[in-house]
């Protein structure tokens, strides 16, 4: 199977993105955000979209450019973050948001991954969080079941993959990427170098290619920084 494409208009063709979608997408804040599939997604129309993803980027990049055509139907987050655009949809109605604990965040994709339908959290007991869900108690203390976290499609980022599909991360920019790239479906990698294999150091990759189905080398990376924060001057 050759899974090297050519860009990631090329991607949603392939695999059909559709109006109403659910769809993964790595990243925190702007850190390790698959910038050319989100660009993508929104030359490409589709409405309706299902993200699951921690935050959803700021007003003008990331994410953000999906709120501001409307093509988002429900986020599945962790939390707003800078993104004004964001709050107002929420406040106002427009936009379904389902708040998750970052920590159960995390735990529901690795889940979804590994086929774990269910798990057991003490995060969101006597919170509104719990509200709806199944309690139960071991050794004396109440947990809450929480779902798993799976998406027909998983768009993620990476600094480097060859063309097996397998990915080397640089640093933060890690995150939430491979767990996404088990649970999805079908996982679109976008790297930043696409490399020949045996170019990889093996003890490096992180994801292994056997998730990853399709692969192309990214361009105009802009790897913003959500809030710039700086030591004063001594």
């Amino acid at each position: 199977m050759n899974k090297v494409l050519s860009s990631a208009e090329e991607a949603l063709k392939l695999v059909g993105v559709k109006d109403g979608d659910r769809i993964m997408l790595g990243g925190f804040g702007l850190c390790g955000i698959p910038e050319n599939l989100i660009e993508a997604l929104r030359a490409s129309g589709v409405t309706g979209i299902t993200c699951i993803s921690n935050n959803a980027g700021v007003d003008d990049f990331g994410l953000g450019r999906l709120l501001d055509t409307r093509q988002i139907k429900k986020m599945v987050s962790t939390y707003v973050g800078e993104n004004a655009i964001f709050e107002r949809q929420f406040l106002d109605g427009e936009l379904e948001v389902e708040f998750v604990p970052q920590g159960t965040f995390a735990e529901r994709l690795r889940a979804g991954g590994a086929g774990i339908p269910a798990f057991y959290t003490p995060t969101g007991v006597g919170t509104p969080i719990a509200e709806g869900k199944e309690a139960k108690e071991f050794d004396g203390k109440t947990y809450l079941m929480e779902r798993w976290l799976k998406a027909r499609l998983a768009f993620v980022k990476a600094y480097k993959g060859d063309h097996f599909g397998n990915l080397v991360y640089r640093k933060t920019a890690r995150n939430f990427n491979p767990m996404m790239a088990t649970a999805g479906e079908i996982t679109i990698a976008e790297v930043e170098h696409l490399v020949e294999p045996g170019e990889l150091d093996p003890e490096a990759i992180v994801t292994p290619g056997i998730t990853v189905q399709y692969i192309f080398e990214g361009k105009n990376y802009e790897k913003r920084i959500e809030q710039r924060t700086v030591r004063p001057k001594a």
